[in-house]
């Protein structure tokens, strides 16, 4: 077990090599109710990630926010992602962050507490418009009691299925139920696919389906000091949930999933069912390819009925730099970019499903992005309060909890071993 003393001096872990980021003080929350004076010219630096599809996309926001503010100059630049928070990561350490940055929720714990970005809180219901936002969207960009950022669009946990796939089979879309009638109706399809493909994957090889049902159990993955919502016991129990499925081999073998790599199974054609955010579906279609132009999109598994165990992640937020020197410009140009009309319009569903009502309802949907919008609406009733920000290092533990999985399903551990190893994993995370 982890003691409190340890886990509150949970500290950074950035990449490879440790980083410690500079903190910096911000000038101070303003006095009064903000606002931008219309007649000071300033310069913004905006930093985003994306390819030159989303980049022509910002620009024209850029210049529609022109319209509107001649007198802010926006000097936007873009890289990959991996790169993206290279870049933040040394400006971070030489404390010179863009005044706008496209942000990842991943990494929101570890600036604000490094006091690398600014507290929103002066600027919400004044320059940035919170009535289009609902609260629980609001609450994404808070931690520790202070809004960090503000989400430009919104994801949730689901199942997408493969239509073509279940016609071959000859088997219905399934149609809800708890964990065991998902694990039958994936041994149902693979049987009808006689080799050709399978019903799904080993959903335990998932830290989010983990997630799930400990939010069903009125838990959190990891509380707001790091504190893990499980033990070895709980996390045992868990992954013995897929044995009966990967050692009957109901679900698609690892050595597929290895030599369709980077494709996924579901993208080769190889899965009809997969547990995932449901902003994935455009990326399926475009690797499936022809003869495959839809998807089905369910609700997951349900552990306890009546559990608020969904919520809405952020597919990425906006945040400002805390030494920007024009918090009320900055703080303009992310309400632009979240909540104007024109931002739904020109950006669609790039970023994600828009979170802001006036940027959805001026947004142009294609019929993937309706059926998602379809369905976040449909599991309305088992959407909660967004998890605590998630911890810092939470990356490198998902990507060690897929790790074990993918050697659960090879075989080549048992699940006494699996969790001995990431509670191994975990203590060094949360106890740098």
């Amino acid at each position: 077990m982890f003691s409190k003393k340890r886990l509150a001096a949970a500290a950074a872990v950035a990449t490879s090599a440790a980083l410690v980021l500079a903190g910096c003080a911000g000038g101070g929350a303003p006095e009064g109710d903000p606002t931008y004076d219309p007649d000071e010219k300033v310069t913004l630096d905006l930093a985003f990630w994306g390819n030159d599809v989303r980049a022509d996309l910002y620009n024209q926001a850029i210049e529609a926010f022109n319209e509107e503010y001649p007198n802010i100059t926006v000097n936007a630049t873009f890289l990959g992602f991996p790169e993206f928070w290279e870049k933040r990561q040394t400006e971070a350490a030489g404390g010179g962050l863009p005044d706008v940055m496209q942000f990842d929720y991943s990494y929101l714990r570890q600036y604000s507490e490094n006091g690398l970005l600014l507290d929103l809180e002066p600027y919400l219901g004044s320059i940035i418009e919170t009535e289009p936002l609902a609260q629980n969207i609001l609450d994404i960009g808070v931690v520790n009691d202070t809004t960090y950022g503000i989400t430009t669009s919104t994801n949730a946990w689901g199942i997408f299925t493969n239509p073509a796939l279940l016609e071959t089979a000859g088997v219905e879309e399934f149609a809800g139920g708890d964990w065991a009638d998902y694990n039958d109706w994936v041994a149902e399809v693979t049987e009808a696919g006689g080799g050709a493909f399978w019903g799904g994957s080993d959903y335990t090889g998932r830290i989010q389906n983990l997630e799930l049902q400990l939010r069903s159990e009125g838990k959190n993955l990891f509380d707001e000091d790091g504190t893990p919502g499980f033990d070895e016991e709980r996390l045992a129990e868990f992954w013995e949930e897929g044995a009966e499925a990967r050692d009957g081999g109901t679900v698609v073998p690892q050595q597929v999933v290895e030599e369709l790599t980077p494709l996924t199974a579901f993208d080769a054609a190889k899965n009809a069912s997969e547990l995932t955010w449901d902003n994935f579906g455009a990326g399926y279609l475009g690797n499936l390819g022809e003869g495959y132009s839809e998807l089905g999109l369910v609700a997951p598994p349900v552990t306890e009925e009546g559990a608020k165990d969904l919520y809405l992640k952020p597919s990425m937020l906006h945040s400002i730099s805390a030494k920007t020197d024009h918090p009320e410009a900055a703080a303009t140009l992310v309400n632009f970019l979240v909540n104007s009309p024109e931002s739904g319009e020109i950006f669609g569903t790039n970023r994600g499903l828009p979170a802001s009502e006036t940027a959805l309802e001026a947004a142009d949907l294609d019929p993937l992005s309706e059926q998602v919008k379809a369905y976040e609406e449909s599991i309305a009733d088992r959407l909660g309060d967004a998890p605590p920000v998630p911890i810092v290092g939470y990356g490198t533990l998902e990507e060690k909890f897929r790790q074990l999985g993918t050697e659960l399903n090879f075989g080549t551990i048992t699940v006494d071993e699996a969790v001995s190893q990431f509670f191994s994993e975990m203590d060094v995370v949360l106890n740098q």
